[in-house]
Formats: structure tokens, sequence, C-alpha cells
């Protein structure tokens, strides 16, 4: 990773975390031990390439990062309580999430349960108090992050991969997994920040739409990739966990070469997109690079 972009992916990470944690801590503690398990997962570490995404979107049309703040934390937000109902024991039951345990274990349960349901609903509310970005567009922030979230993203493609689970899947079955559990949200980021940004012209929209796809993507074949290439010290979450649950993966289907390959196609892929865009699109590029050559 280049110094520049690890130095913007350092700088929006305190950022966001720094305001999450400024919003979470001014609501009312009616519940301590809940805040506590919704703080412990905000914070327990990872790329924040979500939120990065959102500001570096809204940067092309140069909106003020003040506005974007509420955009990004509601992103990070919707990211944190998948990720704890991911690992619930009804789901993959995993122990160790970025090198710490997982909320259901740091926590218990039902915490766990409760402190992702509670993170839901929070990134709705942190968009509506956005007050610098019209209600209207506020309005369709909520649209587009509640279908990320749901029945048509990330609630959809998890559903797929619990029934998968032990079963073959095709390329494309395994594709259209992805898109929906992984691709939906990191193509909400940029769609909301785009909306933030008031970047409104249908072709705009449409390549920016579909760099997040080809980076979507990328980033979940890269991550089947270290499933097979990296120790569970660098992941910070037990390698091999996709074979040990019997999961279709892309060097599975593949090979370990050819989902190499598949990583750089949709580099390729995602760069040309930005090549039509009007704006100055080296950090989007610069960030599809880290995406296929990060090491966890």
């Amino acid at each position: 990773m280049s110094e520049c972009l690890q130095t913007i992916l350092e700088s929006y990470r305190e950022r966001v975390d720094t305001f999450i944690l400024q919003q979470l801590n001014s609501l009312e503690a009616n519940a301590p031990v809940l805040r506590d398990a919704m703080r412990y997962s905000l914070v327990l570490g990872g790329k924040r390439i979500r939120p990065v995404l959102v500001y570096l979107t809204a940067e092309l049309n140069q909106a003020p990062t003040q506005q974007v703040d509420y955009v990004a934390a509601a992103v990070e937000a919707i990211h944190a309580y998948s990720l704890i109902h991911d690992d619930l024991p009804a789901m993959d039951d995993d122990k160790l999430r970025r090198g710490q345990p997982t909320c259901h274990i740091a926590f218990d349960e039902a915490t766990a349960i409760l402190a992702g349901d509670a993170l839901q609903s929070w990134a709705f509310t942190l968009l509506t108090q956005a007050q610098q970005i019209p209600a209207h567009t506020r309005l369709t922030m909520v649209q587009t992050l509640s279908q990320a979230a749901g029945l048509q993203g990330m609630c959809a493609g998890q559903s797929i991969d619990i029934m998968a689970t032990g079963q073959r899947q095709s390329l494309e079955e395994l594709e259209q997994m992805h898109r929906l559990k992984t691709g939906a949200l990191i193509r909400a980021a940029i769609q909301l920040g785009a909306q933030a940004a008031g970047i409104s012209k249908p072709a705009e929209r449409q390549a920016l739409d579909n760099y997040g796809a080809a980076i979507g993507l990328a980033f979940q074949v890269r991550d089947d990739i270290l499933d097979v290439i990296a120790d569970t010290e660098t992941l910070g979450k037990p390698q091999g966990s996709d074979i040990e649950h019997h999961k279709s993966t892309y060097p599975g289907l593949l090979g370990l070469a050819q989902a190499e390959q598949k990583c750089q196609n949709l580099r390729h892929q995602a760069l040309h997109e930005l090549d039509t865009l009007p704006y100055n699109t080296n950090k989007l590029a610069a960030l599809a690079d880290f995406i296929i050559q990060r090491n966890k």
C-alpha cells in the first residue's frame, strides 16, 4: 500500500471512529452493557473501507466533510451489525474477529443479538441527523442503505450462504451470493457518498455504481484467497474457516491462480469505470489496488 493511501485510510479511520464514539457516548445509557457491546463491536478494529468509500466519493464533488460524517458512521454501524450477527452460533459460529473475541464471546449471545439490532436502527437515526443534507436526499439515503442491508442485499446474501453450506455452488451462484452479501454495502457506500455530494448525472452515478460492483466482488474474491494463503494471526480471524464450514470459494472453484486473475480483471473493470468520470479519481483507483493487494 502506498504511503499516501495509508495516510488517507488512517486519517479517515480516525475521523469516523472519533465521530462514532462521540455520537454513541451522547446517547442515554438506558442499558449500559448493551451500549458497551455496541461500542466494542464498532471500534474493535478493521480497515473502515466502507466509510472511506463514502468520504472519497463525496470528495469528488467537494462535499463538506462534516455532513458526510453521519453517512460514513451509518454505513459502519450497518457493517458492524452484520459482522456481529454473522459470527453468531446460529450463523458462522466464529469466536475471533479482527484478532479479538467476537461480540457473543466477549459478552453473551443475547447481548450480541441486541447489539446488532441496536446498531442497525442507530444507523438510520444517524442518517436523519445529517441536517446539512437536504431532507429529500436523506430520505433517498435511508432507502439506499435499507435496500443494501435487507432482502435486496446483505440479508439475502447471508441466507444464500447458509443454505449453500455443504453444497457445491456454481460460479454464477457464488458471484450472486457475494454481490449481495459483501458487494451490496460497498456499492451503497459509494452511492451514499455520491448522494451526499450532489452527484446526480445518471452516467456518473452509473459509472460509480459499476466501480462499486467491481471492487465489491474483488473484495470477496481476495477474502477467499486470503482464507487459503494467510494465517490466523494476520487475518485476525480463523484461517481456513471457509473450508472448515464446507463453503464454496473462488480458489476452490477456479484454483488459486485463476482466482487471483479474477481479482486483477475486476480491478481493471473498476479503473475503466473511473476513467469515464470528470473528476480526480486517483484515490478511488488507489483503493481498488489496495483491495486486491491487502493481506488481511
